[in-house]
């Protein structure tokens, strides 16, 4: 039984000069992929330093909190640049190609 309907859709898509025929491939959406990183991954991850310094400082060790927070500060700085890196690099194609 349901051969046989599976049967008469195909012959009546058949008919009707339906082709199967695979979507086109779209492409990978980058920027919603940086921002749910930057709006949803970013924030927890430095919420968990914060804690980690806190925890750090109450126990008295100061001096690791310091230099755990310079590495900290020194890797947001090079994330930040990476990022002015894709305007620069989109402006200078623009700027070439147009």
């Amino acid at each position: 039984m349901i051969a046989t309907e599976l049967a008469a859709q195909v012959a009546t898509a058949m008919q009707h000069g339906a082709t199967l025929a695979a979507p086109e491939p779209k492409g990978i959406n980058t920027e919603g992929v940086v921002t749910f990183f930057a709006s949803n991954i970013a924030p927890i991850l430095l919420a968990v330093l914060g804690i980690i310094f806190i925890g750090r400082a109450s126990r008295g060790e100061i001096s690791k909190v310091l230099t755990s927070s310079a590495i900290a500060i020194v890797g947001l700085a090079f994330i930040a640049g990476a990022a002015t890196l894709f305007f620069v690099g989109d402006y200078l194609i623009d700027l070439i190609f147009s």
